[in-house]
């Protein structure tokens, strides 16, 4: 297997599901499984598929695609809830890059959404994308063809609401910026941020795609574990990235968490501390992975390359 190649091949899958889905002006081209939205809100819908349509890795997507397939799930019936993912994962970095947040001008290597479009149709556009998330994750209802299917559509729009809100990413949204007021905070605390800021959305990829189809228990369990220490290493990995990495190769700018005297894993341990972490999680992670009833090589290595990832 050519890793390179299928990464590429399966982004490319995710990015034409989203955009499948995606909402499309009366007069514009696109969105097969949607339908058209009024030209009189057709700002809001050009402001959502600039942000969507940024490019990006498509890993959250991937992964529940990923492991749909690894169990003998129907990719027709995981398609609703990648493309509903991805809107989720999209609204919170538009969110995240207005000047109440962290004021980022760029993202994945063109400008942010609120300098494009402003900062009121930035604010809805990312509200939009949340509410087409559900609405568009819903939609796995008219293709469920028997009762058991029917039951995991509704445990899997259950675990897509809860990581999203409160209980997960918001959560972690939450407690990051009130730690930006603090001069520092406990090592408990930051971990929660991580987990619930990053990890719940990808548990969402990688459970949900499990629950879909019909996975044991046992295995949805692991995967909740697995998708903690993968969520935590891929933000540490990311905040080293913001000390070491290059600004070209990440499309943004660095040092942002210096600049704003952000704690972070880095802050807190040192970078040698921070990528002893890293390797350690996803240690952790592949262990239990090779624990699991069923296998995907592609997906193993993918949780692998995340390590030593440079963008």
């Amino acid at each position: 297997m050519n890793f390179a190649e299928e990464l590429e091949k399966k982004r490319a899958y995710c990015e034409a599901v989203l955009k499948a889905y995606l909402p499309c002006p009366e007069d514009g081209e696109g969105g097969s499984q949607t339908g058209r939205v009024s030209h009189f809100a057709g700002k809001v819908t050009e402001a959502m598929r600039y942000s969507a349509e940024a490019g990006g890795k498509r890993l959250r997507p991937m992964f529940l695609s990923e492991t749909c397939a690894m169990y003998g799930g129907r990719k027709k019936l995981a398609e609703p809830f990648m493309a509903a993912l991805e809107m989720i994962h999209t609204y919170s970095l538009v969110h995240d890059d207005l000047p109440a947040m962290d004021n980022d001008d760029y993202r994945r290597g063109r400008l942010t959404t609120h300098k494009v479009y402003g900062d009121g149709m930035a604010v809805l556009a990312g509200d939009a994308l949340l509410n087409y998330a559900y609405e568009t994750a819903a939609s796995a209802f008219d293709r469920a063809e028997t009762a058991e299917e029917t039951g995991r559509v509704i445990r899997a729009l259950q675990l897509l609401m809860r990581n999203a809100g409160v209980h997960g990413m918001v959560g972690g949204q939450c407690a990051d910026l009130e730690a930006e007021k603090k001069d520092k905070i406990s090592a408990e605390e930051l971990v929660y941020i991580h987990e619930h800021k990053t990890a719940c959305l990808i548990d969402s990829g990688l459970s949900i795609g499990a629950i879909l189809a019909g996975a044991p228990a046992a295995d949805i369990e692991k995967l909740h574990t697995i998708s903690s220490c993968i969520g935590l290493s891929f933000q540490i990995q990311d905040d080293i990235l913001d000390v070491v990495g290059d600004e070209k190769e990440l499309g943004k700018k660095t040092g942002m968490d210096a600049e704003d005297n952000k704690i972070t894993y880095v802050t807190m341990y040192g970078l040698d501390a921070a990528r002893e972490e890293v390797e350690r999680l996803t240690g952790k992670a592949t262990e239990l992975y090779d624990s699991l009833t069923a296998d995907n090589l592609f997906l193993r290595e993918l949780l692998i390359s995340l390590v030593g990832r440079t963008k």
